[in-house]
């Protein structure tokens, strides 16, 4: 789902870890080791988390646990690595970071991860956003990770590339150019074709991330929230792929190969003025332009506004497989990082949004950091805190991920290389049956 993660202001990491300090971190329940003979706990994420300092400061104030992290590219790569080490019965983390798109086969064995209610749980799920402690609690009760981020999404746009097509650059602006709270997918499109017609680029990266929010802002998605299939009938969903393949036909996909984008170059050299923007999207944003040798000259900014209306794209939980053989200590890791001032940390690095109802308010959020300067200055918290009221968590089924990356996301792909909508749906079914449904 995400790309790789970047570092922290030093101010950040250094106010943080006096507030530790000050409040006695160990007291989480963490550093049961000894400076002698310390604890290692493993930890495995992927992509942009923005969790990279607060390991160094977890050790720090307890000197009786040493964290071992790994970081996976993309969401899809960790749900293959967790899948083949829970299959193996052997090798998986301490601390195991599970995206929400495989949250739902998580739970199909749910039964391998530890009842986080052990720890007290229960006792400080009113943190947290209601609907992710919801999303963690599997049929019987048990609560198996911890909520990190949520990923209400807004427009990121090249503010640079809309005054060289004669838009409103303003994000307050932009926001209404779009339709405001009544922003529609059609709107999005007719405004790309204007954008086109006036400068001769494409308007947007490539269809898969628009397909993507385009079917996370559906009430159900590819499933039914009693956990059916709900594809190949769905009329509504055919509906947007036209608009989609609409969108692809008149030249407004610039074909970018997902989490690539030319190691960057694409966002610097005006490959395309818009890009999708769930929070911890804004991490990666910056990380590409970064890479390709840009800064915040390079005119990208963050509207208060999404096509079609509120959507949610990823989020993340840590949970403790059983496989741990340190589950207390791992559990009270995942309760830390998890906890407000690490959430409001690990925003001011990756955009990652917090499920942390306190965080949400916390001045490192809804205050100026690294991540808005690059933007344009973009007050980033209270622009995502607007873009998630009216978000519902969509149920998501055990083949989520899949469908979404292996059944439509070649299609996707072949229509921003010239294939027919019609063509490209039916060979999504296809992949569909033989993927999913005859798997």
């Amino acid at each position: 789902m995400k790309s790789s993660r970047r570092t922290t202001a030093a101010v950040v990491a250094l106010g943080a870890t006096v507030a530790l300090l000050a409040t006695g971190c160990s007291s989480s329940g963490g550093g049961t080791g000894s400076t002698s003979d310390p604890i290692t706990l493993t930890v495995t994420t992927f992509g942009t988390m923005g969790l990279d300092d607060l390991y160094t400061q977890y050790e720090a104030a307890n000197p009786g646990i040493k964290i071992q992290a790994t970081n996976i590219d993309t969401g899809g790569n960790a749900k293959t690595d967790w899948q083949t080490k829970q299959a193996a019965g052997a090798g998986l983390p301490d601390v195991q970071a599970v995206e929400e798109g495989w949250l739902s086969a998580v739970m199909q064995v749910s039964d391998q991860f530890t009842d986080l209610s052990q720890y007290g749980a229960k006792d400080i799920s009113d943190q947290w956003v209601d609907w992710k402690v919801k999303q963690a609690t599997d049929s019987n009760g048990r609560i198996i990770g911890y909520g990190t981020d949520i990923g209400p999404e807004g427009l990121c746009y090249n503010k640079t590339l809309f005054a060289a097509a004669g838009l409103p650059t303003d994000r307050d602006q932009v926001a209404t150019l779009f339709g405001g709270a009544n922003a529609t997918w059609a709107d999005y499109f007719a405004l790309g074709e204007k954008y086109k017609a006036a400068t001769g680029k494409p308007w947007y990266d490539q269809s898969g991330f628009i397909w993507n929010a385009m079917v996370n802002q559906q009430p159900e998605g590819y499933y039914t929230s009693d956990g059916k299939l709900n594809i190949e009938n769905n009329s509504d969903l055919k509906s947007l792929w036209s608009e989609l393949a609409g969108g692809a036909a008149a030249g407004l996909s610039s074909g970018q190969t997902q989490w690539d984008w030319g190691k960057g170059k694409a966002f610097t050299d005006g490959s395309f003025a818009t890009f999708v923007c769930p929070g911890w999207m804004l991490g990666v944003v910056k990380g590409q332009v970064t890479a390709a040798g840009g800064d915040a000259s390079t005119g990208w900014d963050f509207a208060n506004v999404f096509p079609g209306g509120p959507a949610n794209w990823g989020g993340s939980f840590l949970t403790v497989p059983t496989q741990s053989k340190h589950p207390k200590e791992a559990a009270a890791l995942a309760q830390w990082l998890t906890a407000a001032k690490q959430q409001a940390a690990a925003f001011t690095v990756a955009g990652a949004f917090p499920s942390n109802i306190e965080a949400q308010s916390d001045p490192a959020v809804t205050g100026k950091n690294d991540l808005s300067t690059f933007f344009n200055g973009a007050p980033l918290g209270t622009i995502l805190a607007e873009r998630a009221k009216g978000v519902v968590a969509q149920y998501k089924g055990p083949d989520d991920s899949v469908i979404q990356e292996q059944v439509f996301g070649p299609s996707a792909l072949s229509l921003d290389s010239g294939t027919d909508g019609q063509t490209a749906w039916n060979n999504a079914i296809t992949l569909l049956n033989q993927l999913v449904v005859n798997k």
